[in-house]
């Protein structure tokens, strides 16, 4: 069965299948609204249904709430429509005219960043080229019909490899191979340019960053790419690690520092050492406490589901408006069903 979909406020109306969530429907379509993990943990997609009745999928309660439902609220990755639906989101403009592929990659090259992180360098065809804007990610494709999302590192004016950041998880499927198999040379398929963590370049609002762990890739290229543009809107980088041996390219981070003056890094240690000598604790209390005020931010987010959610939620309550908060949570592959 097929019912309509419309977007508003931008009007834009299509067909939706029973067995296809929201999201899926207007990608399908060509219509970008806004997305992160695809399972419904992250909440990046949360909108409100106007008009219709949707079967709410597969949610956390942390992501989408009682009291959210009630009024309204649905998360796009999982609604799937049970009538004709109206629904309220902002439409992403600036990704709508890539195109997404799927493509085999070779590993050129493996390089230890962090005792638990590990960088790939991609190699696609020579005939093709990925248009992506910086912060999108790709999905790696498994031979068992999994996928593995992982952010794009580099910005695309240096798009010769394909970087991306890979953090050890115990027991991860894919991550024990990159770290105990992988061999450069090895030949990957993925499919992106995916999601739509990216920079708004309507905006002349100074920028808030935050990242934890390998949430730093896609800000490594989003500011590549500002730095590039020559945007001179101040900057506030923080970054969370749990260990000061965790953070990397701290050569390139003090090199931007000293060339762009509009930039400020803040790191952040929670589990630290004699030898440290920086900030320590967790990065939302130091956030909130040198930023009382983020009302004149716009704020990119990218990390662990927990402090993406918690932070997004404390910006708010002081006083920033959700439309200016923009993420990417990492979330670990749910496990398949029997």
């Amino acid at each position: 069965m097929t019912y309509r979909l419309r977007i508003e406020p931008s009007g834009h109306e299509m067909d939706c299948d029973a067995d296809e969530t929201i999201l899926e429907a207007a990608l399908r379509h060509g219509f970008n609204i806004p997305f992160s993990c695809r399972n419904g943990a992250c909440g990046a997609c949360k909108g409100r249904i106007l008009e219709g009745r949707v079967d709410y999928g597969d949610v956390e309660e942390k992501a989408l709430s009682a009291g959210e439902k009630e009024a309204g609220m649905a998360l796009f990755c999982q609604a799937m429509p049970l009538s004709d639906v109206i629904i309220e989101v902002r439409e992403i403009g600036a990704a709508k005219d890539i195109q997404i592929k799927t493509l085999p990659a070779r590993v050129a090259r493996m390089v230890d960043l962090a005792p638990d992180v590990r960088a790939l360098f991609l190699k696609i065809s020579a005939s093709e080229r990925l248009q992506f804007l910086p912060g999108q990610y790709i999905d790696i494709l498994l031979k068992d019909g999994g996928r593995r999302g992982f952010s794009l590192a580099n910005s695309p004016a240096n798009d010769e490899f394909l970087e991306l950041h890979i953090k050890r998880v115990a027991g991860g499927q894919f991550t024990t191979h990159v770290f105990a198999q992988m061999k450069e040379k090895d030949i990957l398929r993925f499919e992106g340019p995916l999601g739509t963590f990216f920079v708004r370049q309507d905006s002349r609002r100074p920028l808030l960053m935050v990242a934890t762990g390998t949430g730093f890739a896609p800000i490594k290229g989003m500011l590549e790419a500002l730095f590039a543009q020559g945007d001179d809107r101040p900057i506030h980088f923080y970054w969370g690690v749990r260990h000061a041996e965790d953070f990397y390219y701290q050569e390139l981070l003090m090199e931007w520092q000293r060339l762009h003056p509009h930039f400020r890094l803040t790191q952040v240690v929670s589990r630290p050492d004699a030898a440290w000598s920086g900030r320590s604790g967790y990065v939302i209390p130091q956030v909130l406490a040198d930023i009382p005020d983020p009302g004149a931010f716009d704020v990119y987010i990218c990390g662990h589901p927990d402090m993406v959610m918690d932070l997004s939620r404390a910006l708010q309550g002081a006083g920033l408006n959700a439309e200016h908060i923009f993420a990417d949570a990492f979330v670990f592959a749910k496990a398949k069903s029997t």
